[in-house]
C-alpha cells in the first residue's frame, strides 16, 4: 500500500506541472553537435559558470600544415631502450589496427581544424569558470613549444612537469612534445631525491613546478641535474628571484621571437614510430622505470578506445583530478578528450580532500573515472548520510536499492526489461542519487588502476550506476580491456581493446595463465633499461603483464591474482591475496585496508586498518569515520577514535573481525588458505604514509617493511600456534581432540 500511495503522488504531479516546470527541471546545460558546415552559437549555461558563446568553424585548416600523412622513421625491431630510436609498429591488416598512424600534432591539429572554437579546457579563476577553446589551447600549445626551443631543449629530452592538473600542465606537455622533448610527469608527492631521479633519468633540459612548495624540491637537487637548464613556476608568483627560473606569464613570452617556420621543422620532422612521453611506474620494487611512449601508442590508444566504447565528437565532458603522471588520468583527460574534441574540466587541487564533490555537481561530466578507494569514500558517504535518515526513507531507499540492483544485472546480462516499481523508484531515489553526485548526465562511470570489491560494485549497481571496469597498464598505454554499457560483467575487467589481442601464456587446468597483450597500444621500452624491457617483452612482441586471469564463455577477462602478489607458503601453495583481502572487507565493514601476508611461512596474517577521517591534507587522524563510530555503537561500543579501540583491544569489535575472518576461512579452498593470525595497525595506509601509490594500490613491498616488527610477531613461535588457535583450526576442519 504504501508504494502505491507514493507512485499515485509521483504520478498526480507530474499530470499537473506546468510546461515553466518542465523546462525548469531540465538540462541546462547543452552540448554543441558535431558538424563540419553547421554555423552558430551556443550558450554554456550553468552556476557559477561563464557564458560561453561559440562560433563553429569552417572547413578551412587553421594551420598550413598536412595532417593526413604518415611519418614513420625506419625500424627494425618491435622494442627500443634509447630515446631517440624508432620502433616497428604492431601493425594489423585490416581493421582498426590498419588505421595509419599519426602524431601528437597531427592528432591535435584535425580536431581544431574541425572544432576550433569549441572550448577545450576549463578551469576556475577567481571563483568563475574560464575556458580555453581548441584554436587557444593549440596557440597556447605552440607559445610554449618556442619558449622551450629557446630555454634550449634539445631532441629527445625530457621536461618534467611536477604539479595538480591544470591548463598549463596540459600546455607544457603538448608544448613539450611539438618542441621534440619527452614530456614527463612526475608525482606531487615524490620526495627531493625521488624528483631527482626522474629529471636525472630523462635528462630533464627543462622542469615545470606547480608553486614555491614543489619548487622547494627542485631547488634542493638541482645541482645533481647536470642537464636542467631552466625551471618554469605555473601558480603564483615567485617568492625570490633566481637566475633560469620563470614565472609561467614569463615563460610563455619567453619564445615570442621564435619564427613559427622554426617550429613547423621541429613539428614535421616527428614520427608516428618515435617517443614523445614517458610515464614513470610507482617504482614499489626498485627505481621507478621510464615507460617509453610513442605518438603512435597514444594516438592510436585514444581513438580505438573511444570508438570502441561509442564516444561522439564535441559530446563529451570530465573532470581532470587523478595525477596525470599516471597513465589513466592522463590518456583519458589529455588525449582521448582531443582525439574527440571533449571538454577536460579541472577540479580543485584539494579534490579528494572534499571539493571533488562540489567540482561533479557543477560541471556534470558526461564520464567518470574514479579507483576504487574514490568509489569506496562515495559510498562510505552515502552509507552515513542514510544511517541519520528516518526509518520511512531507510524503508524506500532499501526497497529502491533492491530493485535497481535487479535491473541494472538485467542490464547487463542483455535483459532490457526491469522489475515492477522501477520508474517509481527511478523517480524517488536513483535520480535524486545521480543529482546529489554530480552524475545526472554521466553515461559511462569508469573503475581502474586497483582492484574493487563486488561489495562496491553491487552497491552502485543498486543505485543504478553500474561502475566498467578498465584494466591495463602504463606498458600498455593505458586500456587493453574496457567494459561499457554494451559490455560488462560483475568483477570482469571486460574485453579487449578492439584491435588487440590477449594471450594466456602457461594456462593451468582451470584456464588461469599469465595475461599477454599484442597491439599498437603496447609501448616501446623501458627508458635505458634493456633488461627489464627483456623481462616485459618477450622475443616474439607480446607484453607480459604479471598478472593472473582467465576468460569466461563470452571472452570478458577476469583477472585472479598478480604473480608478483602470489603468497608462497612453508608448503608450496601459492594463494593470490586480493580475494581473501576483499572478502574480509566485505565480511567487516569497519575494517579499512588489509594486507595478507606469509610467503613462505607456515600459515597467513593479517594486518588490519580501521576506516578513520582523514585531515585537510589527506593525512589519516585518529578519529573513525561515522560509518565507523556506528558499527561500533550497533556491537555496544562507545568509541569515537582507532586508539580506543587498539589500546583496549576492545572485545566486542575484535570479535566480531575474528568472527568475519572465520567466515572468510569457512570459504577457502584449502587449509594453507585461511587466516590463522592478525593484528589491527594504529594508523590507516595512506599515500604520503607511503603504503599506498598514487591511484591508492597497496604497495606490499614498503607495507612489509614498514611492519616488519608486526609481521615478525606473528611467527616468532610458528611452529606451535598458540592453543586457542590450534583449537580454532581443528574446529575448522571439523576435528576433535
Amino acid at each position: 500500500y504504501f508504494v502505491i500511495i507514493f507512485y499515485f503522488v509521483v504520478i498526480l504531479r507530474l499530470c499537473t506541472m506546468t510546461a515553466d516546470e518542465c523546462i525548469s527541471q531540465s538540462d541546462s546545460k547543452e552540448i554543441p553537435v558535431s558538424g563540419n558546415d553547421t554555423e552558430g552559437y551556443v550558450d554554456l549555461i550553468n552556476e557559477n559558470v561563464i557564458s560561453v558563446h561559440l562560433q563553429y568553424c569552417s572547413d578551412e585548416p587553421a594551420i598550413p600544415l598536412t595532417t593526413g600523412d604518415v611519418r614513420l622513421a625506419q625500424a627494425q625491431e618491435l622494442w627500443s631502450t634509447a630515446r631517440d630510436k624508432p620502433v616497428k609498429l604492431r601493425m594489423e591488416t585490416s581493421g582498426l589496427g590498419s588505421e595509419p598512424p599519426m602524431t601528437i600534432h597531427q592528432m591535435f591539429l584535425a580536431t581544431v581544424q574541425k572544432y576550433g572554437d569549441y572550448p577545450a579546457l576549463r578551469a576556475k579563476k577567481d571563483g568563475m569558470w574560464v575556458s580555453l577553446s581548441y584554436k587557444e589551447y593549440y596557440q597556447h600549445a605552440r607559445a610554449a613549444a618556442k619558449s622551450f626551443l629557446k630555454l634550449g631543449l634539445e631532441r629527445f629530452h625530457g621536461v618534467g612537469i611536477l604539479g595538480f592538473n591544470s591548463p598549463e600542465w596540459f600546455i607544457a606537455d603538448v608544448g613539450c612534445i611539438l618542441a621534440g622533448g619527452l614530456a614527463t610527469g612526475i608525482y606531487t608527492t615524490n620526495s627531493p631525491e625521488a624528483c631527482q631521479y626522474v629529471a636525472h633519468n630523462c635528462e630533464a633540459n627543462v622542469l615545470v613546478v606547480e608553486n614555491n612548495k614543489q619548487l622547494i624540491k627542485i631547488l634542493q637537487v638541482r645541482d645533481q641535474l647536470p642537464h636542467l637548464k631552466a625551471i618554469v613556476q605555473y601558480k603564483g608568483e615567485l617568492e625570490q628571484k633566481l637566475p633560469n627560473v620563470y614565472t609561467w606569464a614569463e615563460f610563455m613570452k619567453f619564445g615570442a621571437n621564435v619564427p613559427d617556420s622554426e617550429l613547423d621543422v621541429v613539428i614535421d620532422s616527428q614520427k608516428a614510430n618515435e617517443c614523445c612521453t614517458l610515464i614513470y611506474t610507482s617504482g614499489t620494487t626498485g627505481n621507478p622505470k621510464g615507460v617509453m611512449l610513442s605518438h603512435d601508442n597514444i594516438t592510436w590508444t585514444a581513438s580505438a578506445t573511444g570508438r570502441m566504447i561509442n564516444l561522439k565528437m564535441a559530446e563529451e565532458e570530465l573532470v581532470s583530478y587523478l595525477p596525470l603522471s599516471h597513465v589513466a588520468a592522463q590518456v583519458q583527460d589529455m588525449w582521448i578528450c582531443m582525439r574527440f574534441a571533449g571538454i577536460t574540466n579541472f577540479a580543485e587541487p584539494d579534490a579528494l580532500k572534499g571539493s571533488l564533490a562540489n567540482t561533479l555537481r557543477e560541471v556534470r561530466p558526461t564520464s567518470f573515472l574514479g579507483v576504487p578507494r574514490v568509489w569506496e569514500k562515495m559510498q562510505e558517504a552515502m552509507k552515513a548520510i542514510g544511517a541519520k535518515s528516518s526509518v520511512t526513507k531507510k524503508k524506500i531507499a532499501d526497497w529502491a536499492k533492491g530493485i535497481g540492483l535487479q535491473a541494472s544485472y538485467n542490464a547487463m546480462n542483455g535483459d532490457s526489461s526491469v522489475p515492477w516499481g522501477f520508474t517509481l523508484a527511478n523517480a524517488l531515489v536513483f535520480k535524486n542519487v545521480r543529482k546529489a553526485l554530480g552524475l545526472d548526465r554521466c553515461r559511462t562511470c569508469f573503475t581502474g588502476a586497483a582492484p574493487i570489491t563486488k561489495d562496491t560494485l553491487e552497491y552502485f549497481m543498486s543505485l543504478y550506476i553500474p561502475l566498467f571496469e578498465v584494466y591495463g597498464m602504463s606498458e600498455s598505454t593505458g586500456p587493453h580491456s574496457i567494459s561499457w554499457a554494451e559490455g560488462y560483467r560483475i568483477m570482469s575487467c571486460g574485453k579487449v581493446l578492439t584491435g588487440c589481442k590477449t594471450k594466456l601464456d602457461k594456462p593451468d587446468t582451470d584456464g588461469t595463465g599469465e595475461i599477454c597483450f599484442w597491439g599498437r597500444h603496447v609501448f616501446m621500452g623501458y627508458l635505458n633499461m634493456p633488461e627489464k624491457t627483456e623481462e616485459a617483452l618477450d622475443t616474439d612482441g607480446w607484453l607480459h603483464s604479471g598478472d593472473l586471469g582467465k576468460h569466461d564463455e563470452d571472452d570478458f577477462l577476469f583477472i585472479t591474482g598478480r604473480i608478483k602478489e602470489l603468497i608462497i607458503t612453508a608448503g608450496g601453495e601459492n594463494v593470490p591475496p586480493v580475494p581473501i583481502e576483499d572478502a574480509l572487507k566485505e565480511e567487516v565493514s569497519i575494517i579499512s585496508n588489509v594486507m595478507l601476508v606469509g610467503d613462505k611461512k607456515k600459515f597467513l596474517s593479517m594486518l588490519l586498518t580501521l576506516k578513520c577521517n582523514v585531515d585537510d591534507n589527506g593525512d589519516p587522524t585518529d578519529e573513525l569515520t561515522p560509518l565507523a563510530v556506528e558499527y561500533c555503537r550497533q556491537h555496544g561500543v562507545i568509541a569515537s577514535k582507532v586508539s580506543e579501540i587498539v589500546n583496549k583491544k576492545e572485545p566486542a569489535i575484535y570479535k566480531t573481525i575474528q568472527e568475519g575472518i572465520d567466515r572468510v576461512n569457512a570459504k577457502a579452498t584449502s587449509n594453507a588458505q585461511r587466516v590463522q593470525k592478525w593484528t589491527i595497525v594504529q594508523r590507516d595506509f595512506s599515500i604520503s604514509g607511503g603504503e599506498l601509490g598514487p591511484t591508492m594500490k597497496l604497495k606490499r613491498p614498503v607495507v612489509s617493511k614498514m611492519y616488519e616488527e608486526y609481521i615478525n610477531k606473528f611467527y616468532v613461535d610458528a611452529g606451535k600456534p598458540p592453543d586457542d588457535m590450534f583449537l580454532s583450526v581443528l574446529k575448522q576442519n571439523n576435528m576433535s581432540l
